[in-house]
């Protein structure tokens, strides 16, 4: 499906329409599948290359990050209707931040709005929710590096956040205690783990 919709848009990339239907497609999809929100980015990298290389356009990137705007806006709704639909619009975000740079760096528009959603996750009332703490942590080990270095300040604040909640909050889960762990020690060590770390939570978590 990914390579018709990389096709569909080769063909037709002149149509603006088109252009636009297509945002809304990779856009609902993401919000559905967990698995694809984690891949999206790279697709929508592959078109917003394609159309600058076709006609020097962006009319794909401006219509995607149109409807981002749209689902960031309703963001807390989309958390009290779905749990799922939640983590997938964060995981979409963060993968489009990752994957979508001008001139080599990522998108300054996309700073806060990313911050946004993971100071959301480290709330105390996501933090009792193991798959927002594992979307949480996952997001932090793809772009936590490339974040910091855009507002240090913010990132700061979230691991203030976060240390909070692992030390003072008394109805975390055995889980969510061992991911906020491991995150805390990732950033602790430069955004990495060492392998001795690496060993001990991953074989927690695979027990």
């Amino acid at each position: 499906s990914n390579l018709l919709l990389i096709f569909l848009y080769q063909v037709q990339a002149h149509d603006l329409v088109i252009c636009e239907k297509l945002s809304n497609v990779i856009v609902d999809q993401s919000l559905k599948d967990q698995i694809f929100s984690r891949e999206a980015g790279r697709i929508c990298y592959t078109i917003v290359q394609a159309e600058a290389k076709q006609t020097n356009g962006n009319v794909f990137r401006r219509n995607l990050l149109n409807r981002l705007q749209q689902e960031f806006k309703a963001r807390e709704e989309t958390r009290k209707r779905s749990t799922q639909e939640w983590v997938c619009l964060v995981s979409f975000i963060c993968n489009i931040f990752d994957y979508l740079k001008v001139n080599n760096m990522p998108m300054m528009a996309l700073v806060h709005p990313v911050y946004d959603c993971l100071f959301r996750l480290a709330q105390s009332d996501a933090l009792k929710n193991e798959e927002e703490v594992d979307c949480l942590v996952l997001q932090l080990h793809r772009i936590g590096d490339q974040l910091e270095k855009m507002n240090l300040q913010l990132m700061d604040e979230l691991f203030n956040l976060l240390r909070d909640g692992f030390l003072l909050q008394e109805d975390l889960s055995s889980m969510g205690h061992l991911l906020l762990l491991e995150i805390l020690e990732f950033r602790a060590g430069g955004w990495t783990l060492s392998e001795t770390a690496q060993k001990y939570y991953y074989s927690e978590v695979t027990d």
